[in-house]
């Protein structure tokens, strides 16, 4: 049998055990955390961390060009800690980018990859794991234990901010959900999982610091724009345009609301 396949086997009867166990006693929030930290020295995200390190370092794209020189905030080619600023304003894009559009930039600019092709299947699946997500996953690796230190300096982070914050209030949608509905109150839950409260300092900061993610459920590394796009889903909402303006907006309004919380992704999810 394959590894990695077995190990997911392994990670996913655990948790269900865990939960099973939890439920039961009537502490599922301890019992998963519990969990979570009984197997976070073995996070299959380091496999996609390894191969974006790899396609970091190695020449690609139609130039045949690496991404060394891709500058995600920091300066050329420095990617440690970088993850911790972002969403941050760009001066050669004059935009606000989160890190899956900045790296868009990257890979068109340097590489000469058409952005269409990245985007028309940016989530992995089975039997297809993208590039872009691979390089996500060793980019927010090198700023883990890093505390978070997103500015609001540039007028448009702040605008970028402020969107976010009025997309996370919005209500619409045939159940007239909003990313608030079940992320602004305390002590909330659905199924066996913990709402985070993004308006609580220290819930924002727990949450954001863990994703992207490897989710165990599904045997997937998956990115903060994967996050973004899944919630959208369960709400009923149309599927946003990868590392759309909304969803850059978005991820800013959380990213500072996890100010000086200390980075611990890639994560580990059920």
């Amino acid at each position: 049998m394959n590894i990695s396949i077995l190990k997911n086997a392994i990670l996913v009867f655990a948790m269900a055990s865990y939960c099973s166990i939890a439920f039961a006693e009537g502490s599922v929030p301890k019992e998963i955390a519990a969990y979570r930290e009984m197997i976070s020295d073995g996070n299959p995200a380091e496999f996609d961390e390894m191969r974006g390190e790899e396609l970091w370092k190695k020449p690609g794209g139609p130039n045949k060009v690496s991404m060394e020189k891709c500058d995600l905030g920091k300066g050329t080619g420095v990617v440690k800690g970088a993850y911790a600023e972002l969403p941050r304003y760009f001066p050669d894009t004059q935009r606000v980018q989160d890190l899956e559009s900045r790296l868009i930039t990257c890979m068109t600019t340097l590489q000469g990859t058409l952005e269409s092709d990245i985007t028309a299947k940016p989530f992995g699946g089975d039997n297809y794991k993208p590039e872009i997500e691979s390089l996500v996953a060793y980019v927010v690796g090198q700023s883990k234990g890093v505390k978070m230190n997103v500015s609001l300096k540039h007028p448009k982070e702040k605008e970028a901010y402020e969107i976010g914050k009025r997309v996370f209030t919005y209500r619409a949608g045939p159940y007239d959900f909003a990313c608030s509905t079940c992320h602004s109150q305390d002590n909330l839950r659905i199924r066996m999982q913990n709402l985070q409260n993004f308006s609580n300092a220290k819930d924002a900061q727990d949450s954001y610091t863990t994703w992207p993610a490897y989710r165990v459920s599904q045997g997937l590394f998956r990115s903060f724009q994967w996050r973004l796009n899944d919630c959208l889903r369960q709400q009923r909402f149309p599927e946003p345009k990868y590392a759309s303006e909304v969803t850059i907006a978005l991820t800013m309004y959380m990213a500072k609301n996890a100010n000086d919380g200390v980075y611990a992704g890639p994560g580990l999810k059920r």
